[in-house]
């Protein structure tokens, strides 16, 4: 049987100017502050800040999809909040395809979105970018939608699996 295999992560080029010019301006505040002649600021608390600062904006990069379609169901985990792949058994899932969507106007933005406080008839989203997603409808009424890049392959994989909905 076929196996569907992806992993996304944060590296679109906008996103990395934005945290890059989103930086500079607190590192100079900072950096100014420190440099002052009457500073109040350590070498130790400017280090520190420095750090926190990086590590803070650098956090994002740690963010990984993970997702993997094969004869058992659908596998997906988005690291850190799930520490090992979810799966959504096949006879779980009422119908599973691939399409377009709009992630600001339906989820609202990129990431893990949507549940209570956006939108909710369109359920979650995990989604790192793009616009096209496999949207699982459950048969408890719940709604997924996982992003992907592999439109394609993604979709050549639920037509192998679409005798497993039942």
């Amino acid at each position: 049987m076929k196996v569907f295999k992806e992993e996304q992560r944060f590296t679109q080029t906008w996103l990395i100017a934005l945290l890059g010019i989103s930086i500079v301006i607190p590192i100079i505040l900072i950096t100014k502050e420190y440099l002052e002649k009457n500073s109040s600021m350590t070498t130790n608390e400017f280090l520190l800040t420095l750090g926190g600062i990086i590590v803070s904006l650098s956090f994002i990069f740690f963010f990984k999809l993970t997702t993997k379609i094969d004869e058992t169901g659908i596998h997906y985990q988005f690291f850190p909040f799930h520490f090992s792949l979810r799966l959504i058994k096949w006879s779980e899932i009422d119908k599973a395809y691939v399409r377009t969507y709009d992630p600001i106007s339906e989820y609202g933005g990129w990431g893990l979105k949507g549940g209570s406080l956006w939108n909710k008839k369109n359920g979650t989203a995990i989604n790192v970018s793009g616009d096209i997603g496999i949207q699982l409808e459950l048969k408890n009424g719940k709604r997924i939608l996982i992003g992907t890049q592999k439109e394609n392959e993604a979709k050549r994989v639920l037509e192998n699996y679409k005798n497993k909905l039942l």
